[in-house]
């Protein structure tokens, strides 16, 4: 019965996601302020078709630590579904993605007009030029940017790997940093199948004040996530 609930949620979200991606591009060119809320609509339909299927909820602590307007979320990355479902937990958010997703027709031409941000991997500071430029501009415009500082996903329980990127990014930009941890890998796992009954978690920490030395920073939010991250998997 797991295997066939499996089958069919993820037959329905990579078919829902392909006919939802070419409406929205649709949007993004006609009506652009209404893509945040096509993207918001999208995500909350596949959560729940996600929980009828698949018995898998999701709940949200800490709300009250995300600042309105623009911010940078330093997010924990085990899962697709840490990337599918940050439309519906985050009012207005934008992504750091790796460049090569942008060439996925309609998917990838979408999550540019939305205003995510493409960087190419291996590319140094051109790179970190890019995910900054992108960074201020969706910022000013008062969007969530969301980074994944290990910069790919992770299995439970794996040592994490932090750039150093995201710690010039925190000095560059100067405002709010918000650390978010999650345990998402419980029930989707990277390279798994299965989708287990359950509930994922996602909390959200108090923000990594302005102006702290970049070492102390990066230090302060890998342990910060990792601590939570850790007492959310093994709750």
């Amino acid at each position: 019965m797991l295997f066939l609930r499996s089958l069919i949620f993820n037959a329905f979200l990579y078919l829902f996601t392909a006919l939802c991606s070419i409406v929205a591009m649709l949007i993004a060119m006609l009506r652009p302020r209404k893509s945040a809320a096509f993207a918001r609509w999208w995500s909350r339909a596949w959560l729940k078709v996600y929980e009828i299927v698949c018995g898998v909820s999701y709940e949200v602590k800490g709300r009250e630590h995300l600042p309105e307007g623009g911010c940078v979320i330093a997010m924990k990355h085990q899962s697709t579904w840490d990337t599918f479902a940050m439309f519906a937990i985050f009012p207005e958010p934008v992504f750091v993605f790796k460049s090569e997703l942008a060439r996925i027709p309609f998917f990838g031409w979408t999550l540019l007009r939305m205003g995510c941000i493409p960087i190419k991997r291996g590319t140094g500071k051109a790179a970190l030029d890019s995910m900054m430029q992108g960074t201020l501009a969706a910022w000013s415009r008062g969007q969530q940017v969301v980074v994944f500082p290990e910069g790919t996903r992770g299995m439970v329980g794996q040592a994490p790997a932090y750039k150093t990127g995201v710690s010039h990014l925190y000095h560059a930009i100067g405002g709010a940093f918000v650390p978010v941890a999650l345990n998402s890998g419980l029930l989707w796992p990277r390279h798994g199948f299965l989708r287990p009954p359950g509930i994922i978690t996602v909390e959200i920490l108090p923000p990594i004040p302005p102006g702290l030395h970049r070492k102390d920073m990066q230090l302060r939010m890998a342990d910060g996530i990792e601590k939570a991250s850790q007492r959310l998997s093994a709750a």
